[in-house]
């Protein structure tokens, strides 16, 4: 199963299925989900059925009246197009999806040992599944026998396969992704219907896509505009006949569907499902429309330390020696004590001993040595050769065994040990026997980045805290290198979910991620909980996101896409509502030219004729849609600022454009039309 793929807009296969959609979406029954391109349609119908009676009887403005009847339509299909298509490209990225869930088999265990081959789609939750090498994984799952490489590309589109194993955190298995070596034996943990699989057909398809609050909201603008306007216009007529100028039918559907919110209303749809489609593309999954939209207003972002702010491992980063001590002989101990240490601490510290020192590993072999491993109890490791008693660990465990030998550490050790962790660090302490030789200084890696990611939410209004385990000394170190704004050190669950109830208690929203089941909690409280895909079933099930990627740091991508569909659909608005005013120019002008002379001062773009003024603004009007369904879907261009100077930013391009960009399309147009004759 290959992962979806990001279609070109005007992919032609895309267009073609879009066009057939859009046709089909001018049932009323769906249109009257759009008050604003209701009204269009229905000044269509309205004009369609005029027509046909004038042409019956022969009436005089025919060609006119055509061209007026079929540029509203134009009008009722490019909006619908818009929508189409958005929803179009998540279909054809479900294709793949579907395909495999419909031709994925299972080997099933009965509970008398035994194994039956059933259809992947009749699985249940709790049914256990043995999966071999070369084997898609039916459904959702955790392994509960056995260790293999699965490949996980389907999901997060990483080349590279993961291990999947019984017990622990990487037990979490995706149904559609495909197991390479070995096998392993799986518990369903979900029914048809409900695994991450079919959430993202439906999802990908639009099929459960809610309208969100401010769309919502929006929507009611909309409609509330579209009302005063066509009360407005219903009500011009009187006037029109007093002034002894009567206007056609066609004349007054023109102007109300030119002075609505057209734009914006064709376009409102598509603009949240291609927000949505975006969240995709970065291998998101996300339960409902709301939780995207909430993403874009969030006010606080809560960042695990480990894995998010930093790389997760720690490395050595310095050698302290004590006095008396040379850094190299400190250096070299601290080598040969990490020579059979697999972690990535152990393996950092090799290889700083030869970048600093040119120190080359040692073959352990030839000395007989003796591994001590690390243990809880203990909390240190080391090694015995030649005699030597070399150990590293924490500063405390350290010091009772230098003491259980015979020797006294020296005193310069507790100095050292908080200066390391001042700093933000861990002090790895270096013995030999009874003689205390430094500190090794093990050092949080962050990320590279991180603190301009940091500072352009600050300038957002986003407030970003670093949620660790560590004690306060050392995440106050960590907090100030990486830029965050605030930490809670030695966190607890009941930590986190004070502090979340904190911020909603000050009307703020907050997002944060999570993994394990410990976070389920905060991830339920959280405005948006970003569970990993990795992560436990009950952290997924607690979030409205699962990052299929099990990135932590897209967090922060997260919010920028909720922004980014903030700002499409308040740029677009922006833009629309002031198209209102060229095209207000261009028409009332044209329709009382005959009865008001004066009113050719009016006319400031010289149209040639009141049908061709007329006839430019309804094609306009519906070009424009057309025009902008890139930007819709592509959303404008992320920008961290703060709300107020992307208000400024609104009206200054999309405002002054959406008032001189009219003026100019309708003038071209008019010249065109008159040029060919049309008018």
């Amino acid at each position: 199963m290959a992962k979806t793929q990001k279609l070109s807009i005007w992919d032609p296969a895309l267009v073609r299925a879009g066009l057939a959609d859009a046709v089909r979406k001018l049932d009323p029954r769906a249109m009257a989900r759009n008050p604003v391109m209701f009204v269009v349609e229905t000044g269509a119908v309205l004009t369609t059925v005029l027509l046909v009676s004038h042409r019956l009887s022969g009436g005089a403005a025919f060609g006119f009246e055509l061209q007026i009847t079929l540029w509203l339509w134009a009008t009722v299909l490019f909006a619908n197009l818009a929508e189409a298509m958005a929803e179009g490209r998540g279909k054809a990225q479900a294709d793949t999806l579907r395909k495999t869930r419909a031709e994925t088999f299972a080997t099933r265990r009965r509970a008398d040992g035994t194994t039956e081959a059933v259809a992947a789609a009749s699985l249940r939750k709790d049914d256990v599944v043995i999966v071999r090498p070369g084997e898609f994984i039916p459904s959702d799952g955790e392994v509960i026998e056995g260790v293999a490489s699965v490949d996980e590309s389907a999901i997060t589109g990483e080349s590279a396969p993961v291990i999947r194993e019984a017990g622990g955190d990487r037990s979490a298995v995706t149904g559609g992704t495909k197991v390479l070596s070995d096998g392993i034996t799986v518990r369903v943990t979900a029914d048809p219907g409900h695994t991450f699989l079919d959430r993202m057909i439906s999802l990908v398809e639009g099929a459960e896509r809610q309208k969100t609050p401010n769309e919502i909201a929006l929507n009611i603008l909309l409609a509330g505009l579209t009302i005063v306007f066509l009360m407005a216009v219903v009500t011009l007529q009187p006037f029109a006949i007093y002034a002894g100028a009567p206007q056609s039918i066609f004349v007054l559907v023109a102007l109300l569907v030119c002075l609505i919110p057209t734009t914006i209303g064709g376009l409102l749809s598509a603009i949240g499902i291609a927000g949505m489609d975006r969240l995709i593309q970065h291998n998101v999954l996300a339960m409902s429309g709301r939780a995207v939209e909430a993403a874009g207003d969030v006010h606080t972002l809560l960042l695990d330390k480990t894995g998010t702010i930093t790389l997760g491992n720690r490395q050595a980063a310095e050698f302290l020696p004590l006095p008396g001590v040379t850094e190299v002989a400190l250096a070299d101990v601290a080598q040969l004590a990490s020579l059979a240490d697999e972690t990535p601490e152990g393996r950092s510290i090799v290889v700083l001993a030869k970048q600093a020192h040119g120190m080359r590993g040692r073959d352990l072999a030839a000395h007989a040595a003796v591994v001590v491993p690390f243990t809880a109890q203990t909390r240190m490791s080391g090694i015995d050769l030649d005699g030597r008693e070399i150990r590293k660990g924490a500063a405390d465990s350290v010091v009772k065994y230098v003491r259980a030998q015979g020797g006294s550490p020296s005193p310069e050790l507790d100095a050292l040990v908080q200066r390391v962790a001042r700093a933000g660090g861990t002090p790895l302490v270096v013995a030999e026997r009874d003689r205390v030789l430094g500190v090794i200084y093990l050092k949080d890696v962050i990320k590279g980045g991180m603190r301009e990611r940091f500072a352009a939410l600050r300038a957002m209004g986003i407030k970003t805290v670093m949620i660790t385990g560590d004690n306060p000394l050392t995440a106050a170190a960590i907090a100030k290198e990486a830029g965050v704004d605030d930490f809670l050190a030695e966190a607890t669950p009941e930590d986190k979910m004070a502090l979340i109830k904190k911020e909603q208690r000050s009307g703020k929203l907050v997002a944060m991620t999570g993994d394990g089941t410990n976070d389920a909690p905060a991830l339920a409280q959280a405005d948006v909980g970003v569970a990993m895909n990795t992560g436990t079933q009950a952290a997924k099930e607690a979030g409205n996101m699962v990052d299929l990627d099990s990135n932590p740091t897209k967090l922060i991508e997260i919010v920028e896409i909720g922004k980014q569909l903030l700002m499409t659909r308040g740029t677009l608005t922006t833009f629309s509502i002031a198209n209102d005013v060229a095209k207000y120019f261009a028409i009332i002008p044209a329709m009382f030219l005959v009865a008001y002379p004066d009113l050719a001062a009016l006319n400031v773009m010289r149209l040639q004729t009141p049908e061709s003024a007329i006839l430019s603004a309804v094609i306009f009007n519906a070009l424009i849609i057309v025009a902008l369904v890139p930007l819709a879907l592509r959303g404008v261009r992320f920008v961290p600022l703060s709300a107020a100077a992307l208000l400024r930013r609104n009206l200054l391009v999309y405002g002054i454009g959406g008032i001189v960009a009219p003026f100019a399309g309708i003038k071209l147009i008019d010249v065109v039309i008159t040029t060919l004759g049309l008018a």
